[in-house]
C-alpha cells in the first residue's frame, strides 16, 4: 500500500503551494488514477513522495518511507517524463546498465523487452525511438528490479489509442498480481475508463477520493459552464427557478466569475440570465469534471483545527543512490556508446602518424617518437586521449543521467568514484600500450627493425608514461565531476602542461641542496613492517617520476581536484 500523508509543497516567493496538506492512500491490488488538470499539483505529488522536492508530510511504500529502503528499485519503479539516456546507446545496452544499477541479473532486460513487447527492437538507439516505444522503454526501466509499486507520471501522453490500451492493460495485469499502481492523468474519462480508484485533485489540494464507480456518477457528468461578472446572483437565480419547477439542477459557484451548473442546457441557462439582465462572457456544454473544490466538513469535524504544518515531518529531496554494481555499471556505460571506440581510434591513427614523422629527421630520442610527442604540443594524443575519455565518463553522465531520472545529476557516492577512476585508468593503460605498440609497428614497418631498440631504462620509462596517461585521466574526470561540464575536465587536462607545468619549473629552477637517495632507509624506520629491498629502487622511482615538472604539475592538479570534489560532495550534503 501507498499512503501520502500531510504531503505540502515549499511555496516559492509568497505564492501559495504546489500542493497543499495532501493525505490520501493508494490500496494493493488496484489501479490508482491521481486526476487533476494542468497545473492542479500532480507531478509536484508524486515529486514529494519520491523525495525530489523538498516539503513536509510523509509517503509510505508498504510502511517505509523512500529514504528507508535499501533498494529503492526493487520496491518502487518510476516513470517520470522520457527515459533519460545517451541517443547512441542502445534499448538493450540501457536496460543492461541499469541492472547493474538496480543490482538484478542481465537476463532481466532481455526478460523486460518480452514483456513490453519490444523483443526485437533491442538493438534500435534510444534517439530513433518514437513516442510509444520510449513510454514502452520506461515501463520496461521501472519494471526491471520487480517492484511492488508504480508510480508514473501521465504515462498516456501521445500514445496511440492501441497503445493506450495496451498500456493501461499492463499495469492492471501488474495490479492483479497484488502491486500497487499509482498513475497521474488529466483526463477525466481515462481515470474512470482504466483506474478502480481515483483521487482528484485541484490547485494541489484533494478534492475527492473515491471508488471510479462513485467518480462516474458525481463527477463525469454533463454540465455547463457559465463566466459572467454576476455569479452569485446567476447561481442563485438558476437555483430558485430550478425548485420553483421541482428540476434536479444542481449549481457550484467557483472561482473567477465561474459557475457550473448540473442538470440543466446552455438554451435554459442563456434564456434565464436574459430573462434576468445578467450579461453572459462564456457559455459552453462540457464533459468530464474534475469537481468542485471540497465542500467544508460537517458535524464535529467543522470544529476540528487544520494541522499545523510544522507539525509534519520535513520532506528532504535527496540525491540518487548509486549503482549497486558500480564496476558493471561503469563499464556497460563506457562501452555502450561508440565514442569511447571512436576516440581511442582517432588517438591511435595520430599516435601512428607522429611517431612516423618525429624518427624521419632522426632528432627525436627513440622514446618520444614512440609516444608520439613532439616538442611542440603539450601533451601526446594518448594522454590527451585518455584525459577526454575521463571528462567524458562525468561529462556525458550530467547530460543523460540514466541514475537520476527526475534528479538531477548523478550521485556521487565513493562506490561509484571507485569505479570510474578503476575504468578510466584501465583505458588509458590500454590507450598507452596500443599507441607505443602501433608507433613500433609503423617505424619497424617504414624503417626496419634495427630503429627498434630497447632502452635500458625501459621499466622507469615505461611507468612514466603509464602515470602520465593514468593522471590525464583522472584529471579530466574529476574536473568534469566538480564542475558538471565536459568542458571543464577537457580544459583541466590542457592546463596541467600549459599553466601549471612552467610554475612548477620554477620552482624546480632553484639548486637543490638535499637528496632522497636515503629515502627508502628512512620510510623503513617509520614502517612497523619491513619493506623488502627490492622496493628500494621502486621508491626511489616514484620519487624521482613525481619530482619531475610533469610529475608534480598532475600530483598537485590532482590533489586539487579530489579536495574540490570532496568539498562539493559534502557540501550537497550528500550521504556516503
Amino acid at each position: 500500500m501507498l499512503q501520502a500523508i500531510g504531503l505540502t509543497s515549499t511555496p516559492r516567493r509568497n505564492a501559495p503551494p504546489a500542493v497543499d496538506d495532501l493525505t490520501f492512500e493508494a490500496p494493493p491490488g488496484r489501479v490508482t488514477a491521481l486526476l487533476g488538470a494542468p497545473g492542479a499539483g500532480k507531478t509536484a505529488a508524486l515529486r514529494l513522495m519520491l523525495e525530489l522536492d523538498s516539503g513536509r508530510g510523509v509517503a509510505y511504500f508498504r510502511g517505509r518511507p523512500l529514504h528507508r529502503i535499501a533498494h529503492p528499485a526493487r520496491e518502487v519503479g518510476v516513470l517520470l517524463g522520457d527515459v533519460p539516456g545517451h541517443p547512441s546507446r542502445t534499448v538493450r545496452g540501457q536496460l543492461r546498465m541499469l541492472c547493474a544499477a538496480a543490482g538484478t541479473p542481465v537476463t532481466r532486460a532481455d526478460e523486460m523487452l518480452e514483456v513490453v513487447g519490444l523483443a526485437g527492437l533491442g538493438d534500435q538507439r534510444l534517439g530513433t525511438l518514437s513516442v510509444g516505444m520510449d513510454r514502452r522503454l520506461g515501463l520496461a526501466s521501472a519494471l526491471l528490479g520487480d517492484p511492488h509499486t508504480l508510480v508514473l507520471d501521465d504515462p498516456a501522453e501521445g500514445l496511440s489509442p492501441r497503445e493506450n490500451s495496451w498500456l493501461h492493460g499492463l499495469l492492471r495485469a501488474h495490479a492483479a498480481q497484488g502491486g500497487t499502481v499509482l498513475y497521474a492523468t488529466a483526463d477525466p474519462k481515462e481515470a474512470a475508463r482504466t483506474a478502480d480508484h481515483v483521487v482528484t485533485l485541484d490547485a494541489g489540494r484533494l478534492v475527492a477520493d473515491q471508488d471510479v464507480t462513485d467518480f462516474a456518477r458525481t463527477r463525469l457528468r454533463p454540465r455547463v459552464a457559465v463566466r459572467t461578472p454576476h455569479a452569485a446572483r446567476l447561481a442563485a437565480v438558476v437555483s430558485r427557478e430550478a425548485r420553483a419547477a421541482q428540476r434536479s439542477v444542481e449549481v457550484v459557484p467557483e472561482a473567477n466569475g465561474r459557475v457550473t451548473v448540473y442538470g440543466s442546457t446552455c438554451a435554459e441557462i442563456g434564456d434565464t440570465a436574459f430573462r434576468h439582465g445578467l450579461p453572459v462572457h462564456q457559455l459552453a456544454d462540457e464533459i468530464g469534471d474534475t469537481g468542485p473544490a471540497a465542500p467544508p466538513p460537517a458535524g464535529p469535524e467543522a470544529h476540528r483545527p487544520a494541522a499545523d504544518l510544522s507539525e509534519l515531518p520535513p520532506i528532504r529531496a535527496r540525491p540518487a543512490r548509486g549503482p549497486l554494481r558500480p564496476l558493471r555499471y561503469e563499464l556497460r556505460r563506457s562501452l555502450g556508446v561508440r565514442t569511447t571506440t571512436l576516440i581511442m581510434a582517432a588517438v591511435l591513427l595520430a599516435s601512428a602518424a607522429l611517431s612516423v614523422l618525429l624518427a624521419r629527421t632522426g632528432g627525436t630520442p627513440l622514446p618520444r617518437a614512440l609516444a608520439a610527442w613532439p616538442e611542440v604540443l603539450p601533451l601526446p594524443p594518448a594522454a590527451l586521449g585518455a584525459g577526454i575519455l575521463g571528462a567524458l565518463s562525468f561529462g556525458d553522465e550530467f547530460r543523460y543521467p540514466a541514475l537520476a531520472a527526475g534528479r538531477g545529476t548523478v550521485p556521487r557516492r565513493i562506490g561509484l568514484l571507485l569505479a570510474k577512476l578503476t575504468v578510466t585508468a584501465g583505458f588509458a593503460l590500454l590507450l598507452a600500450a596500443l599507441a607505443v605498440v602501433c608507433g613500433a609497428q609503423c617505424l619497424r614497418l617504414f624503417y626496419g627493425p634495427e630503429l627498434i631498440t630497447v632502452p635500458a631504462n625501459a621499466v622507469a620509462l615505461g611507468a612514466s608514461w603509464a602515470g602520465l596517461t593514468v593522471g590525464c585521466a583522472w584529471a579530466g574526470l574529476l574536473a568534469a565531476g566538480v564542475f558538471r561540464v565536459t568542458g571543464a575536465g577537457i580544459a583541466a587536462v590542457l592546463a596541467v602542461p600549459v599553466l601549471v607545468v612552467p610554475l612548477v619549473q620554477k620552482v624546480f629552477a632553484a639548486p637543490s641542496t638535499r637528496s632522497v637517495t636515503g629515502l627508502p632507509g628512512r620510510l623503513r624506520e617509520l614502517a612497523w613492517w619491513q619493506l623488502p629491498q627490492e622496493a628500494d629502487r621502486w621508491v626511489l622511482a616514484v620519487a624521482r617520476m613525481v619530482a619531475q615538472p610533469v610529475g608534480a604539475a598532475l600530483a598537485l592538479s590532482l590533489s586539487a581536484l579530489v579536495c574540490a570534489y570532496l568539498f562539493t560532495s559534502l557540501r550537497g550534503k550528500v550521504r556516503w
